[in-house]
This record gives structure tokens, C-alpha cells and sequence, in this order.
């Protein structure tokens, strides 16, 4: 019997990365709350600052600038990270549903996903500026494409309005560039004061851009944008910039909202029909407090919900909740493309050089809130009993077959799962030991590991893949497979929850390749874990590590790198669009290149794992007693160089390196990232083949018709190991 730290009883899930969560995030960091378990989950894994994006178009900020790693930032907070698109909520079950994965469970639930374009139409000639992590790409890409001559924006309020002068700003004089500002109401920018309404009219009209009020749209498609009375405003695209307005999904779930759809929310930012749920932001509307949809309301409404929600879903939850008092005017800040701005607050006006200065300043002080992190000390240990919410979990748990996961929950969890079965399987799981039909020759491996990211439907689907890729690397077909899975201490509905969302991945991919789970051990543990024993046919002689050929080329089906990005993730280095990437790598099945290396004459072949490319190259070759050239620059994962080049490995890193020790190093530094990379212990990496010669072309142009980023890396020669640079 051991201490553990303090149980997690509640899980307190934040939908959507908008600028109330990011507070959140950040100030949960700074103080945990006892006993709740943090998850973000959200579309996209860097959050846009919407007050930046005209300063972005007008080419005053970078990329890098105006986004929120919420990856880093919920490594920060100790937060379970998914990146995944919600499509709806039930409320009765405490779910969130999407359409490509299970759902996932809450105990108290925050929405600040924004709201969606207002009366805009569907047709290609048109890109909403909102969602702007959706925005941005199209915007990019028409620039790169050189086709705009001239661009409309729909919406003349303070975003549609700046969002012109930047795109004249940096575009007209370069390229030509015109734009068209159109408005359905009588006047643009109605709520700013007169002063401040006329210095915009003239930027307007000094950067030669049209205004078209009382402009209500009636068509928008093929370069025209037709108004109710017959005016046109043609373009070769347009931007939506009316408006937010509701996503329907609240409303269907049967949340309670305003008669526009937006989520109904007391002071507390606490939803008036269920307790447990807050919005904040665009999607929600307090009641008796009407205000524009502004993202400034948002930002001041983050410390509101974070003291919230830490009362309400941590440790002594049901506290007193504190109450948001929206501010009754905003500042509005309209940068005028050309280092000047406006300032406009009630009836106050200000203008120059000095207000873009300001807001410049506010602005990139907001995000180095969340982007320059300070190092926090991690909590000290508890022991004892500890009361938490409704349920007091006891601090010291037994080993042995003590430790196995609760019967009620094990049978729960297979309730809800859906476990394939084939004729093959006479008796899965349920019995003491599962009884399978098998005939001809097996291939039996076994493999796992600890979670290594906080999603656990992904972490299932990848332990899965990791662990068929030993089968697929002996050419075998794989048919059954038996599981061991931990999952760490927490409330009862939590730790089924874990053991769903991991089993249900895990179970997607092996649906996906005909394989049977037919049964396995639950037990508790530090960790959520999972390892599986997997068997499977072989039909013909089997791929080794010795089928290797003097001249044969070495194809890697994937590119390497998941060690140093993993290990990043876990320290707050890595990026969220580096680690997306690497989770969608690791979640690729290696079946179908199998299928190709057969095709195109493979005999020797291996899985690329926790020893590292070099590694297992120096397998390859010791049992075939041939030799490698081994090129130093093969393909890698996003960030993973950067990584390596600032210190951040593996922990596996400084053992794996001892193979480059039997390679001699030529025109490359020996300590380059590329080199060290070729070390990096991988988790469903790629497999490496040696292919013929007169082979290897036709074989890789098929891997790369079949989405592989597959390469060749290498020869076997015959003798000696050489990196080549």
C-alpha cells in the first residue's frame, strides 16, 4: 500500500479555446483545484486573438503573434488536451458529442466556442471572417493564388471597417487591391461617437475604399453581391463580417437561451436551466445584461469563470459564486492601417500614432499572458483520507488483486463498448480464457506503454496501431488480440470513463484490420496505460530483421521524430500544431504499405520503435551480416530538429544513442538534430524495408498514392554502418 497524491473526483471540461478559457487555463496553472480534472477540448490547437487579426493582415504581426499555443498552455494548467470538433451536448447523460469519436463525459462543463456567421450564404465566393482559425487559411491561400484584384466585406462595423483598412493598407499600393465595404443599416460604425465615425470615413476614403450603406444582401455568388433594391458590389471574393450569430446546438440540447439562440446565463456566468454548465463569450448572453458581441467581454469574463468553476468542481464545491458585472460602454480601438488608430468610449474620442501604440501595447500584453509562462512547482503529495465533493476516495490502495479495477466498472465499461467478434473467436470475452480457431502458422507479439498525451480515445487508437505494427513488420495478417490496461485512481465514473474512451480506440482500430479483442486484465494503476498481446496469420514465408540484400534500398514509411515531440508536449515546449501532427502520425496504420512491400519484393523488414531508426537498423544489419549507408537528413515530424537542437529528448534519447557509436559519421556533425534524430526512441513509427533496387521507385510512388510521407533513407551494402551527410 502506497500514498497518492490527491484524487480527482470531478471532471471539469472547458468546450471551445476562447478568451475566457485561456484564463482559465492560465489561472488554473497558477492555482490547481484540488480534486478536479481540468480537459480542453477544441477545434483548433492555437487560439486566435481576434483584437490582432487586422494588425496580422495589414502585415504588423506575425503568425506566431496573435495565437495561443493550447497545447502548451494546457500543459501548464495540468489539462487533458483534445483537439476535436463538438457537434452537440447531452445534457441527461453529461456527454459531449462529436461526430468522429465517442462522446465524452462531463461533471461541470464551460462552452466559449464563439458563435458562428451571422446571415451569411453558402456559396464558395464567400469566407466568414469567424471562425478566424478557419479564416486565416483561405485568406493565405487566395493571396498566394494572385487572383484578387478586388475583395468585398460585408459588414461595416468596427471588425469588417479595420479589416478593410488593413487589406488596403498592405495590399493597395503593392498589388492594386481594391476593396468594397457593404452595410445594411443607414450608416457605418452606428455606435462609435461622431468624432472618432468621421477620422474612419477619411481613412476610408484616403485608402480609396467604397462604402455601400442601407446595403441589405439578397445574393452573394460569381463575383456579385446583389443587394434587396438591385445595387451590385462586385468582387472576386468576399468576407463575411457581419454579426455572430448562434450555434443550434445549445438550443437542441435543451440548454436554456435568448430568443436568438445564444446560451442563457445568470451573473454567475452559470447557466439559468443546468447548475453544472457555464458559458461565457460569444455563444452566451447574460440576462439582463445585453451586450455586443465583442471580445472584449470575454476577456473580462475569464476571471469570473475560472473562480467559478474552481468553486463549483473543485475541492469544497458549491461554494458561493462570484458574480460578472459587464462594464456598461467598451473601448473601441480601430487601427487605421497605417500606424494610426482610433479610440472611441461613449462619447470620448481619441486619435494618432500614440492610440496604435496603445493598443499594440494592450494587445501583445494580453498574449504574453499566456504565451510567456512562468515555471510552476508542482503540489506536494497528500496522504490520508481525503474529502472531496460527494465522495472521499481512500489514499492508500492495495496491490495484488486488490488493484484490479472494480468489477461494476469493468462490466459498465463492456456495456458501452462494441467488441467484434468473428467466427474465428469460440469464446471471448467473459470467460476465464478465451478459446480462438487457429490454423497454420502464428505470429504472437506483445506491446505497450503508458499515455503519453491526455486524449484518451487517440491514446487507445495509437496503442493499438503501435502494438500491430510488430505483426505487420512479419508480413503476418493480425487476428486477436488480448489487453492489459491501467488506469489511475480517481472517482468511479471517471475511471470508467478513462477506460471507455482508451478501450474505444482502441477497438476502432482493430474493427479497421478484422482483429478480435478477445479479453484481457483491468487493474489500477499510477498511470493510464495500455498494452496488448496480438496474434496473427502468416501466409507465405515471414518478413525479418535477416531478409536484408546487398543493394536493396531502405524505405521508411514514416517520418521520425515522435520521441522528441512527445517529450516536448510533456514539458511545455512543443507546439500545438507540432504535437497534432505527431498524433495523427502515430495514428496511421502501417496494413496497407505492408501489402505494397510484398508486391514490390520486400524480404526484410521491422517496425522502427523505441530504439530509434539507427537502432534498429544496426539489427537489421547484424542479422543479415550485411551493411548500411544510412542518410543523415530523412524525413522528420514538425518541430521535432527544434526540439533536439534546444535539449528536449526522450529520456530513452541518451541510451538509443549508444548504436550511433557502431555508424561512421561522414560531412555531418555527429551532435547535428539530424543525426541525433536518427536515435529517437518512435511509438507507432513508421516500418523499414529493404527494397530491390529496380524496385524501390515504382515501390514508393505507390506508398505516396497511398498517403504515406514514405522515403528512402538508405542502401544495405556489404559491410560497415555509415551516417552520410
Amino acid at each position: 500500500m502506497t500514498p497518492l497524491d490527491t484524487p480527482q473526483v470531478r471532471d471539469v471540461v472547458l468546450l471551445g479555446g476562447g478568451h475566457a478559457h485561456v484564463q482559465v487555463l492560465k489561472r488554473f496553472g497558477m492555482r490547481p483545484a484540488p480534486g478536479a480534472r481540468l480537459t480542453i477540448v477544441a477545434r483548433e490547437p492555437h487560439s486566435p486573438y481576434s483584437g490582432m487579426l487586422p494588425g496580422y493582415v495589414a502585415g504588423r504581426y506575425d503568425w506566431a503573434d496573435i495565437h495561443i499555443d493550447l497545447a502548451r498552455l494546457a500543459a501548464f494548467a495540468g489539462a487533458r488536451f483534445i483537439a476535436a470538433e463538438a457537434t452537440g451536448l447531452d445534457l441527461q447523460a453529461q456527454h459531449i458529442a462529436f461526430d468522429d469519436r465517442p462522446p465524452l463525459r462531463y461533471d461541470v462543463l464551460s462552452i466559449n466556442t464563439g458563435g458562428v456567421p451571422g446571415g451569411g450564404f453558402a456559396s464558395a465566393f464567400i469566407t466568414p471572417v469567424k471562425p478566424i482559425g478557419r479564416f486565416i487559411p483561405v485568406w493565405e491561400r487566395l493571396l498566394k493564388d494572385g487572383a484578387l484584384r478586388r475583395v468585398a466585406l460585408v459588414g461595416a462595423g468596427p471588425g469588417g471597417v479595420e479589416l478593410a483598412l488593413a487589406i488596403a493598407s498592405r495590399h493597395g499600393a503593392a498589388t492594386g487591391l481594391t476593396c468594397v465595404v457593404v452595410e445594411a443599416g443607414e450608416r457605418i460604425l452606428p455606435n462609435l461617437a461622431a468624432a472618432a465615425r468621421r477620422r474612419v470615413v477619411e481613412a476610408l476614403e484616403r485608402n480609396g475604399i467604397e462604402t455601400q450603406t442601407s446595403f441589405r444582401v439578397a445574393s452573394a455568388e460569381d463575383g456579385e453581391i446583389v443587394a434587396e433594391d438591385g445595387r451590385v458590389a462586385r468582387a472576386d471574393h468576399a468576407l463575411w463580417v457581419t454579426g455572430v450569430a448562434a450555434p443550434s446546438w445549445p438550443a437542441a440540447a435543451g440548454l436554456a437561451t435568448t430568443d436568438d439562440g445564444f446560451v442563457e446565463v445568470a451573473n454567475t456566468l452559470q447557466s439559468t436551466s443546468h447548475a453544472n454548465v457555464f458559458a461565457a463569450g460569444d455563444v452566451a448572453a447574460v440576462v439582463g445584461s445585453p451586450r455586443p458581441k465583442s471580445g472584449v467581454y470575454a476577456v473580462r469574463q475569464g476571471a469570473t469563470l475560472a473562480a467559478n468553476l474552481r468553486a463549483f468542481g473543485g475541492a469544497g464545491a458549491n461554494r458561493r459564486l462570484r458574480e460578472y458585472r459587464a462594464q456598461r460602454h467598451a473601448m473601441a480601438i480601430i487601427g487605421l492601417g497605417d500606424g494610426q488608430a482610433v479610440a472611441s468610449r461613449g462619447r470620448l474620442t481619441a486619435a494618432g500614432s500614440w492610440v496604435w501604440r496603445w493598443k499594440r501595447h494592450i494587445d501583445r500584453r494580453f498574449m504574453r499572458k499566456f504565451n510567456e509562462l512562468p515555471t510552476m512547482a508542482a503540489p506536494a503529495p497528500t496522504s490520508g483520507q481525503t474529502e472531496l465533493g460527494e465522495q472521499a476516495l481512500e489514499a492508500m490502495r492495495c496491490g495484488g488483486c486488490g488493484a484490479k479495477i472494480g468489477a461494476d466498472i469493468l462490466r459498465r465499461t463492456l456495456d458501452r463498448l462494441a467488441v467484434r467478434t468473428s467466427p474465428a473467436t469460440v469464446r471471448g470475452i467473459g470467460d476465464d480464457a478465451a478459446v480462438v480457431r487457429v490454423a497454420g502458422q502464428l505470429a504472437v507479439s506483445c506491446d505497450g506503454f503508458r499515455a503519453m498525451i491526455g486524449d484518451p480515445y487517440r491514446f487507445g487508437r495509437i496503442g493499438a496501431h503501435h502494438a500491430l505494427n510488430d505483426l505487420f513488420a512479419m508480413g503476418a495478417a493480425p487476428t486477436f488480440a488480448l489487453a492489459l490496461a491501467t488506469v489511475p485512481l480517481m472517482a468511479d465514473a471517471m475511471m470508467e470513463e478513462d477506460l471507455f474512451q482508451m478501450m474505444a480506440g482502441a477497438l476502432a482500430v482493430f474493427g479497421d484490420h478484422g482483429v478480435d479483442l478477445v479479453g484481457g486484465h483491468s487493474a489500477e494503476g499510477a498511470d493510464l496505460g495500455i498494452s496488448f498481446t496480438v496474434s496473427g496469420a502468416l501466409d507465405g514465408a515471414a518478413l525479418d530483421k535477416g531478409g536484408l540484400r546487398a543493394g536493396d534500398r531502405l524505405v521508411l514509411t514514416k517520418p521520425i521524430g515522435t520521441g522528441a515531440v512527445l517529450a516536448g508536449a510533456m514539458r511545455g515546449l512543443a507546439s500545438a500544431a507540432d504535437l497534432v501532427a505527431a498524433v495523427d502520425c502515430m495514428d496511421t496504420s502501417n496494413a496497407a504499405a505492408v501489402r505494397v512491400f510484398r508486391d514490390h519484393g520486400v524480404a526484410g523488414c521491422t517496425d522502427v520503435s523505441g530504439f530509434g531508426l539507427a537502432g534498429h537498423l544496426c539489427e537489421m544489419t547484424r542479422a543479415s551480416g550485411l551493411g548500411a549507408t544510412l542518410r543523415a537528413e530523412v524525413p522528420q515530424l514538425p518541430g521535432a530538429a527544434a526540439l533536439v537542437s534546444d535539449g528536449c529528448v526522450s529520456s530513452l534519447q541518451r541510451n538509443n544513442e549508444q548504436a550511433l557509436d557502431d555508424y561512421e559519421i561522414r560531412k555531418v556533425r555527429p551532435d547535428a538534430p539530424t543525426v541525433r534524430l536518427l536515435a529517437d526512441p518512435q511509438t507507432s513509427g513508421g516500418l523499414l524495408a529493404g527494397v530491390p533496387e529496380d524496385a524501390a521507385e515504382r515501390c514508393l510512388a505507390e506508398l505516396e498514392r497511398l498517403g504515406y510521407g514514405a522515403a528512402v533513407v538508405g542502401e544495405v551494402t556489404a559491410s560497415g554502418l555509415i551516417v552520410a551527410g
